[in-house]
């Protein structure tokens, strides 16, 4: 019978332990798929010191504890060997037929994590103090909320995919996000009635930009999405019964592809109506409609096409959101050179957000509301709602009251 293999401390080595020359101990054994896999530690049980100047580390049988249970669970032995970036790459390519605005986002994502160490390691060594930490060093580094936010919304599933795929045995990413980092976003607020004559009339009256007031005037006044807007065609408008026909969306890629998309979802399509002033607008814009030498055609997924764009730019291409976004920017910044109180910064975005609140204002119903906004859940037509000051409730709860008398 031969002898029992025992530590340079005479303790009984099991089957798979060995110490090596160095005193390290070692633990060999063969994974699910059949490879031999090896494991370290300094410490054969977690109450031995290591030697100085050697790193502390989880005891050998602790993780033997571990290996022999993942073993039992099949949980893939260390994660297959995948680091995060792969693992995001992975979860990505999975995901096909994605809009351009997710997928630029998936984009963004990766070339963010492509910077990261975070990205280099091994996603079986990823611990929750390590995905809070990397989260926190995003934003200290000067990354706003907005980007962590999206990050940890592309991160958090491809964990879980991990997880369901039996390569870690938890989601590391699975906290309340505001609870590491700081919500520094700035809310996008309405502007006043007050704000919104005020940059309406400047428009008209400035001789450059007054090229635009129609179509500044119909967002402030129908509280279109910008992308939906720009991806208006003359047969969108349905003067004699004054509604727009709203059933797709316009975008342009950084390669300068235009696309067609469907609304961005399915309650986003729909027939929103028009007040007379819109219609006039609405007149104006076709009856002056840049008259191109060719007409651009924009064809959707399915080959439908698309002409008759609103507003053309200096190539006879259709505007985009960033077209109108820079006429905003420049609007903007020409009004507080010249007067005194300034106006806050407006976007497409702001005169969709300032029609809804103006619409709350006046009592619209908040499903009406949520039908011409194209909101999927009321709780995005509701929230709206709570931004009302003091003088607006005091005034509803005054006309509920007098009516009740």
């Amino acid at each position: 019978m031969s002898a029992k293999r025992r530590d340079n401390r005479n303790r009984i080595l099991r089957n798979g332990e060995s110490q090596r020359k160095d005193g390290r101990y070692m633990y060999k054994y063969i994974d699910n798929a059949g490879n031999v896999k090896y494991v370290y530690s300094w410490k054969l049980v977690k109450t031995d010191t290591v030697p100085q100047g050697a790193k502390n580390d989880v005891s050998l049988r602790d993780k033997e504890k571990q290996i022999h249970k993942d073993l039992e669970d099949d949980i893939v032995s260390l994660g297959g060997g995948m680091t995060v970036l792969e693992l995001v790459k992975k979860y990505i390519s999975q995901k096909t037929g994605v809009r351009h605005n997710t997928e630029a986002n998936y984009n963004f994502v990766i070339n963010i994590i492509k910077k990261e160490a975070f990205g280099n390691k091994r996603i079986d060594k990823v611990k929750l103090s390590d995905a809070k930490g990397w989260l926190i060093k995003l934003q200290a580094d000067g990354r706003g909320y907005s980007t962590i936010h999206t990050v940890r919304g592309v991160v958090r599933p491809a964990f879980q995919m991990a997880v369901d795929d039996d390569l870690i045995r938890k989601n590391p990413f699975e906290f309340q996000l505001a609870t590491v980092v700081v919500n520094d976003s700035v809310t996008r607020e309405a502007i006043t009635r007050k704000q919104q004559r005020a940059f309406l009339e400047f428009i008209k009256a400035d001789k450059h930009f007054n090229r635009y007031y129609e179509g500044i005037y119909i967002l402030f006044h129908t509280g279109l999405r910008i992308s939906e807007f720009v991806g208006l065609t003359v047969s969108d408008i349905d003067l004699e019964n004054g509604k727009i026909n709203i059933n797709h969306q316009l975008q342009r890629k950084r390669d300068m592809e235009y696309i067609i998309e469907a609304t961005k979802t399915d309650s986003g399509t729909r027939m929103v109506p028009m007040t007379e002033e819109v219609q006039e607008c609405f007149r104006f814009i076709i009856t002056n409609r840049k008259k191109p030498k060719k007409e651009p055609v924009i064809y959707d997924k399915n080959r439908v096409s698309y002409k008759g764009f609103l507003y053309l730019d200096k190539n006879d291409m259709p505007m985009v959101a960033l077209h109108w976004e820079k006429y905003f920017q420049h609007i903007c910044e020409k009004y507080n050179k010249i007067y005194k109180e300034e106006l806050p910064k407006i976007t497409p975005h702001i005169c969709r957000h300032t029609f809804c609140s103006n619409m709350a204002k006046s009592g619209m119903n908040p499903k009406t509301l949520q039908k011409i906004m194209g909101h999927s859940d009321i709780g995005v037509t509701l929230n709206t709602y709570t931004h009302l000051d003091f003088e607006d409730i005091q005034k509803e709860m005054k006309q509920v009251c007098d009516s009740e008398l």
